[in-house]
């Protein structure tokens, strides 16, 4: 039967060995070391009797005095660090939301690397390993990632869902606008096409992608379309489908001048959908600017105006803030075509220039128009003065931030893009990763009220340090002391620690 042998050296040292007895012989199975001091010896004995206990598979009847856990630092190493805490709390939230019920184990781990550092998908699972200790193979990469866009229609049921039972959401307001998507490439496809870039990447392919949100922000429902799309024509099927699936015929649209064309706003009409949206007073008629700014023509903070026009009803806001904001612009714009028409530069273009056949000169038709419409903010809709007032249309259009402020989170802090992907399978795959990490990242600020970056930054500081044995090979876990700001968060999540 082995056991624990302690032996003097010739140093004087004690020497901590697990022996057998053979036929009056001594055999030495393992050696763990020498060690001249108590807390070094007593060290080495724990680890011999844990190297003992796998060894016969048996555990001892009687144990030692049980005393503090010691690691020798001649044995121990530090095989690195763990953040389980992040993983823990990332995947709780998903799970609260709902997103674990698509039962995919890789979807998940993808979607909390996209959270906690974005990367490409190859290098995310070699993270995965590195960070929480959780491994898959290329190969399985490689084969699952094209099929992980089947998950798009439940994701997006379980965002809706969890938007109505949770954050009270109704739909009778949502924000829509869309954004595009650049791709590390030159090569165009049938979805990845050359248009007008957002991303100021007109050299490279792209695609369109419209995203629906509540008005707190929270994503509900998105699209892809080839990037040569016009934005204008992107809505219309974006709420037909989310309006056909969740029946809300008295959803109201919240969207950017750019989405109102004379056949959007008939189809509206014909879905029965309200809709309140930018306009762009420059293009209106001189009739129409005549009424506004005579309406509006004492300047004071609050003032507004309705129109019956064929767009709907045509809202005009003054605003005090927006006047300096607008002047500033003017004048800049005006001090720039002043430089260009005495340079004679064709090549360069200002707003308030305009050319002949022989010479360039300043508009003045333009700035004076432009002069009587700064301050003013217009605002087409469908909906009666009776069902909302001017000043409840214009609150609701300052909502639109939200929406734009998910997009600056999908492409900052998720990075969305660019897209490394060729085929149409693992880009759509990419954009379901994107949009679940989209609303777990939304959730978590909704709950904590700080940045997802300072979140993710609070979160790294919860690191586990990785003990080994190198005789014994065991593995222990030291974990960072909780600080008052990382015990705030999880209260603030509601997670225990």
């Amino acid at each position: 039967m082995p056991n624990i042998r302690k032996t003097k050296t010739a140093s004087g040292a004690t020497a901590i060995q697990v022996v057998r007895y053979e036929n009056r012989k001594t055999v030495v199975l393992k050696h763990f070391g020498s060690a001249k001091t108590k807390e070094e010896i007593i060290a080495l004995i724990k680890d011999a009797d844990e190297w003992l206990k796998r060894y016969t598979g048996q555990l001892l009847l009687f144990t030692e005095e049980k005393e503090g856990r010691i690691l020798h630092l001649g044995v121990n190493r530090c095989a690195g660090i763990r953040y389980s805490c992040a993983y823990l709390v990332l995947g709780e939230m998903l799970r609260r939301i709902g997103f674990t019920a698509l039962n995919n184990r890789l979807l998940m781990d993808l979607v909390m690397m996209r959270i906690f550092e974005p990367s490409s998908k190859l290098r995310a699972i070699e993270l995965l390993d590195r960070y929480f200790g959780i491994s898959y193979a290329r190969r399985t990469l490689y084969r699952v990632l094209g099929k992980l866009f089947v998950h798009k229609e439940k994701a997006e049921k379980i965002a809706v869902c969890f938007a109505q039972k949770h954050l009270r959401s109704n739909f009778s307001f949502v924000l829509y606008d869309v954004t595009t998507l650049f791709f590390e490439s030159f090569e165009a496809d049938d979805l990845r096409q050359y248009g007008f870039s957002k991303d100021n990447k007109p050299a490279q392919p792209q695609i369109v992608l419209g995203l629906l949100v509540n008005i707190d922000g929270f994503p509900l429902r998105y699209e892809i379309f080839a990037g040569n799309t016009f934005e204008g024509k992107t809505m219309l099927p974006v709420l037909r489908a989310f309006s056909d699936t969740y029946h809300t015929k008295t959803c109201c649209v919240v969207a950017d001048a750019a989405m109102m064309s004379l056949q959007n706003i008939e189809e509206l009409k014909k879905e029965k959908l309200r809709y309140i949206v930018s306009a762009r007073l420059a293009n209106e008629s001189p009739d129409i600017i005549d009424i506004i700014t005579d309406a509006l023509r004492e300047q004071r903070d609050g003032v507004s105006v309705r129109i019956s026009t064929p767009r709907g009803y045509l809202v005009a806001c003054f605003s005090s803030s927006r006047y300096r904001k607008d002047k500033s612009e003017m004048d800049k714009q005006i001090a720039k075509a002043k430089i260009l028409i005495t340079a004679q530069e064709p090549g360069k273009r200002a707003k308030f220039v305009t050319s002949s056949v022989k010479a360039y000169a300043i508009n003045d038709k333009l700035i004076a128009k432009t002069t009587r419409l700064l301050g003013i903010k217009g605002y087409y809709t469908n909906i009666p003065q009776s069902k909302m007032s001017d000043g409840e249309i214009i609150a609701h259009y300052g909502n639109l931030w939200r929406v734009e402020q998910a997009f600056r989170m999908s492409k900052s802090d998720l990075v969305a893009r660019p897209i490394f992907h060729h085929k149409s399978d693992s880009i759509k795959a990419h954009l379901v990763i994107c949009f679940i990490a989209l609303a777990l990242g939304k959730y978590l600020e909704m709950q904590s009220g700080l940045s997802l970056r300072r979140i993710v930054d609070i979160l790294k500081q919860v690191q586990d340090a990785r003990i080994v044995n190198t005789r014994t090979k065991e593995e222990i876990t030291i974990r960072a002391l909780m600080t008052d700001e990382i015990e705030g968060l999880l209260a603030k999540l509601g997670v225990s620690y």
